[in-house]
C-alpha cells in the first residue's frame, strides 16, 4: 500500500523543514540542540499537522539516539513501564538518554503521568511529548516543571506555498502529472494552517483526476465535497459519526451505538467529549424514565477523567449501552425548553406571591412577605396545597408527564393525587 504523500514528504533534516522558524531558524533552539547535543525533556505544543512529530523525530535522527514512540490514544501504564525498561537496558550502551515520544500526551491521565516521572528525573529517558491542549492544563505540574514547551504555530500561505511547491516538483508521482497551480485560496483556506491537510488535499486531488492536474478553487472545492471525510476527521464525518451515535442511543439500539463508539475512538476523538455526550444523552433522552442513567453517565465523566485509556474505552462501553437500552423519555428536556421559551417572550413582570418571598428585614415581614407561607414538613405527607405560581399563572403546565414508560406513569399519578386536575 502507498504510503500517503504527507508521510512521503516528511522532511528528512531539518533544513527541509518548513515553518516555525523561532524554533528552527538561524538561531532557534532547535538549532542548537542538534548542534550541542545537549536536549532537555520538551512538550510542544501546537495545532494538528503543524510538524510536531517530524520535529522531534528529526531531533532523535540528527543526534543517532534510540527513539520510542507511545501514542496516549492506546497506551497504559504498562506499556509506559515496558519502554522505560527497555530504554534503561539501552543506557547501558548508550552515554546519552533515549528519547521518548508520546503522542497526545494530554490523554494521559494522571497515574500514567506519575509513571512517567522516575525515569525523567533519573535522565533515563529524554521525554518529548506532544499535545494540541494547553499543557498548563493537561500535564501535571511535577511532570511539566522538568519539561520546556515549545509553542508551534500554524502554517501561513506563504510557508504552505512553500510546502505545495516542494510537493508538486520534488515528489515524483506529483512531478509526472505535470501539475498546475492557477489558484490557492481553496486550497490553503480548506487547509487552514495544518501542513498534512494540505497534502492530503493533493492526494485526493491526484486520486480524483487522469493525466496533467490543474489547481483551481472550482476544482479542489468540488474534489473535497466527494471526499471530504478522507482528509477532515474533525470536520463533517465528525458531525456525522456523532449524530449517529446520539441518535442511534437514543433509538434503543445498542449495537450500532457501540460501532459509532468504536469508530470515533478508532478515529481518535477525544473520549471525555464522549463522556460528556453521555451525561447529555442521560437527561434529554432518558431523563425521568430512568434516572439512574444520569449517576451512570455522571460516574463515566469522572471515570474517564481519572483513568484515561485505553482503559476508559470499557466505562464509555458500559454506559453506552446502558443508555441505549434504557427506557426513554425528553419530559424533562421538553420541559425547560417550554418554560424558557415562555419567559423570554413573557413581556410582564410578573410578581412572585409574597407568602414565597423571603423576609430578610422587618419592613419586609411587615409588608406581607412570607406571610402564611406553610412549611411543607409540618403537613401530613410533606404536603399541603398552597399557590406557588404567580397569580396570572396560576394552572400554567410546562411538564408534562410521559406516561409510555412506567417511572413517569408513576410520577404522573402522584401529581394527580397531590394536585387534582390543576395541573392538567
Amino acid at each position: 500500500m502507498n504510503k500517503p504523500l504527507a508521510e512521503r514528504l516528511r522532511p528528512q533534516s531539518i533544513d527541509e523543514y518548513i515553518g516555525q522558524t523561532h524554533l528552527v531558524g538561524p538561531n532557534g533552539v532547535f538549532r542548537k540542540f542538534l548542534e550541542t547535543g545537549n536536549v532537555p525533556s520538551f512538550i510542544l505544543w501546537g495545532p494538528p499537522g503543524v510538524g510536531k512529530t517530524t520535529l522531534a523525530k528529526l531531533v532523535a535522527t540528527h543526534l543517532k539516539r534510540p527513539f520510542y514512540t507511545l501514542s496516549a490514544v492506546t497506551s497504559g501504564v504498562k506499556e509506559v513501564r515496558e519502554v522505560i525498561e527497555s530504554a534503561r537496558k539501552q543506557s547501558l550502551f548508550n552515554q546519552s538518554a533515549a528519547f521518548l515520544f508520546i503522542d497526545e500526551i494530554h490523554r494521559f491521565n494522571k497515574s500514567q503521568q506519575d509513571s512517567l516521572l522516575g525515569a525523567v528525573e533519573q535522565g533515563i529517558v529524554t521525554l518529548i511529548g506532544a499535545t494540541t491542549e494547553n499543557p498548563s492544563f493537561e500535564v501535571i505540574s511535577p511532570l511539566l516543571s522538568r519539561c520546556q514547551v515549545y509553542i508551534l504555530k500554524s502554517m501561513n500561505d506563504e510557508e504552505l506555498d512553500t510546502l505545495l511547491n516542494r510537493a508538486i516538483t520534488s515528489e515524483e508521482g506529483l512531478r509526472n502529472r505535470n501539475v498546475k497551480v492557477s489558484q490557492t485560496e481553496a486550497l490553503f483556506k480548506f487547509s487552514g494552517g495544518d501542513a498534512r491537510k494540505l497534502l492530503n488535499i493533493l492526494d485526493i486531488i491526484a486520486g480524483a483526476t487522469d493525466g496533467d492536474i490543474e489547481i483551481t478553487d472550482d476544482y479542489v472545492t468540488e474534489c473535497l465535497q466527494q471526499n471530504i471525510a478522507l482528509y477532515d476527521k474533525s470536520g463533517e464525518q465528525h458531525y456525522d459519526v456523532i449524530s449517529a451515535f446520539i441518535k442511534s442511543v437514543r433509538g434503543s439500539d445498542p449495537n450500532a451505538a457501540i460501532y459509532y463508539l468504536a469508530r470515533m475512538l478508532a478515529g481518535g476523538e477525544e473520549p471525555r467529549f464522549i463522556a460528556r455526550r453521555l451525561v447529555i444523552l442521560a437527561s434529554e433522552d432518558i431523563g425521568l424514565a430512568n434516572p439512574n442513567a444520569l449517576l451512570l453517565a455522571n460516574a463515566c465523566f469522572d471515570t474517564v477523567h481519572k483513568i484515561g485509556m485505553p482503559e476508559a474505552r470499557i466505562t464509555l462501553a458500559e454506559t453506552t449501552i446502558y443508555l441505549a437500552t434504557s427506557p426513554k423519555s425528553n419530559s424533562a428536556y421538553m420541559a425547560i425548553n417550554e418554560a424558557l421559551a415562555f419567559v423570554q417572550h413573557d413581556t410582564t413582570n410578573r410578581p412572585v406571591p409574597l407568602h414565597l418571598r423571603n423576609a430578610p428585614t422587618k419592613l419586609m415581614s411587615e409588608a406581607g412577605y412570607g406571610k402564611d407561607y406553610k412549611y411543607a414538613h409540618d403537613f401530613a405527607g410533606g404536603f399541603v396545597e398552597q399557590e406557588f405560581m404567580p397569580e396570572s399563572l396560576s394552572g400554567k403546565t410546562f411538564y408534562h408527564p410521559n406516561v409510555q414508560n412506567a417511572t413517569e406513569v408513576k410520577i404522573a399519578e402522584r401529581m394527580e393525587h397531590l394536585w387534582g386536575k390543576k395541573y392538567r
